[in-house]
Parts: C-alpha cells; structure tokens; sequence
C-alpha cells in the first residue's frame, strides 16, 4: 500500500476542504498512478471531488465513523479493521491512501511507499500530511529534477517505509 500527496515546505496538504494548489504535471501522475486501482480516502476528501462523486476508473473505499454514509460508486468501511478486510480483495501494490489528513496518519505505518510532489512554497493550511522528514521509518529512496510551473517550483519524490506495520495477517481473523 502507499500514499500519494502533494505538500508545500510545511507537508501542508490542504486548506478549508481544498487542496493548496493545482500543478498539472501533479495531476497526470496521480492520474497515471491510481488509474484502474484502489484509493482509499476519507469521507470530507470524496466530498471535496467534483459533486462528490467517486474518482472514476477506480475502486473507490471511504473510511467514515457516519454509520449511515452512503455514496453511490464507492464502498464504505466505518473501521480499520473493516478497511483492512476490504482491502484483503487487492493486491497490496494497487492501492493508494489519498487523504485526507487524518486518513492518511492512521495509515502512514501501513504504507511501504510514499509518492510526494514537494511544492516550494508556504501556503496558509489547515490540514497536513506526516512529515516524512522526521519519521525514523521512513527514508528518501529518489526525487527528480526540479520543475516549474508558472511560479511554482517542485520536485517528485519517493519514500521508503522501513518499518511497515502488516495489515494482511488481519485476513486470518
């Protein structure tokens, strides 16, 4: 499993249901990467997508407490647990944790990658992604070249997790 994201200097993710900024080149590769996979997001992150509809082409899970959410395209789960055994269906490869914020800090442990777009710059925010930075488990395997997008500068990077959390052994309950 990995996360994928895009933070500004901070790890800053977002700011009022919003994310910080749209850089295309950000955009066609998490496209490219979640196509015809699983992504597994929080309830306020769906709703954040045009009328709150599923990402199409994707197998869609929303991790919600609302015991009574329903959303037409996407399977609800309401517990780590009941994720994890939803997630038993997959290969681990092809799903991607993509936010938000308190979504992707119950499931960083679980993840052995991380695809980060680091924007070079500060934006006011309210939701943040773990700073991988200070994470002793976690360790930079690769970053590109840094490119622009009008004013924006960005690299992409990836992480390593060296300390994985299992969750597959859950399918044995």
């Amino acid at each position: 499993m990995q996360a994928i994201a895009a933070v500004d200097k901070n790890w800053a993710i977002g700011y009022r249901g919003k994310l910080l900024t749209s850089i295309p080149e950000d955009m066609k590769l998490f496209k490219n990467e979640t196509t015809g996979n699983v992504v597994v997001m929080g309830r306020k992150t769906l709703e954040s997508f045009p009328g709150g509809r599923p990402l199409p082409n994707r197998t869609n899970i929303v991790l919600t407490t609302f015991e009574d959410y329903q959303c037409k395209g996407a399977i609800i789960v309401h517990s780590i647990d009941e994720l994890f055994d939803r997630l038993s269906d997959y290969d681990t490869e092809k799903i991607y944790v993509i936010g938000g914020e308190t979504i992707y800090r119950q499931l960083i442990p679980y993840c052995d990658k991380a695809l980060i777009t680091k924007i070079d710059m500060d934006y006011d925010a309210d939701a943040f992604f773990p700073n991988l930075d200070n994470e002793d488990s976690w360790e930079l395997e690769g970053e590109s070249e840094e490119q622009t997008y009008f004013d924006l500068c960005y690299t992409f990077t990836q992480y390593k997790n060296k300390k994985v959390k299992t969750w597959t052994s859950q399918e044995e309950n």
